[in-house]
């Protein structure tokens, strides 16, 4: 998996405690997803586009080699 996630945070002065308020989750799960170690459900996914204002296509993307 790939993501565009710590740039899209980074892009709105966030750091990664704040957007794991946002989001209901623990900081270092945003830095695991930053890294590509961790693969978001549907409903986090969704809610971190949201808290971003962009899509999830634009966070992530799945390469199907992987």
């Amino acid at each position: 998996m790939k993501t565009s996630l710590k740039f899209k945070r980074m892009e709105r002065g966030l750091k990664q405690a704040d957007l794991a308020d946002l989001v209901n989750v623990r900081r270092e799960t945003i830095g695991r997803l930053e890294q590509g170690q961790y693969c978001p459900s549907l409903r986090l996914a969704m809610d971190l586009a949201k808290a971003l204002d962009t899509t999830v296509e634009d966070l992530f993307s799945f390469d199907d080699e992987e």
